[in-house]
């Protein structure tokens, strides 16, 4: 089990989600899986929310260490397929946050 979660939240035109989706988890999420210190990885669509502005679409990742998402392993693996040029330029209202286990 992993001491640290990456979760990665962010939205995309509506006419742009099956494809999204296609390709987060058909290219991106396998790749990001063979980084290091990467285990495992959960997404979700947002449902209902008391923040204003928050992303509709959440992954995620479980992780060793604060330090894997910034490793040349993880950068490496983002950047295959079809995500950093069909997909990540079209993205908006991103966010990145690492969580620590506390129970």
């Amino acid at each position: 089990m992993a001491d640290y979660v990456y979760l990665v939240q962010m939205d995309i035109p509506a006419e742009m989600e099956e494809e999204f989706n296609r390709v987060y988890d058909t290219e991106h999420v396998p790749n990001i899986l063979k980084a290091p210190g990467v285990h495992g990885c959960d997404r979700y669509r947002l449902e209902s929310s008391n923040a204003e502005g928050m992303a509709r679409y959440a992954a995620v990742y479980h992780i060793d260490s604060p330090e894997t998402p910034s490793s040349d392993a993880w950068l490496a693996e983002s950047e295959k397929g079809e995500w950093p040029t069909k997909i990540r330029p079209h993205t908006s209202n991103r966010s990145h946050s690492i969580f620590k286990r506390v129970g």
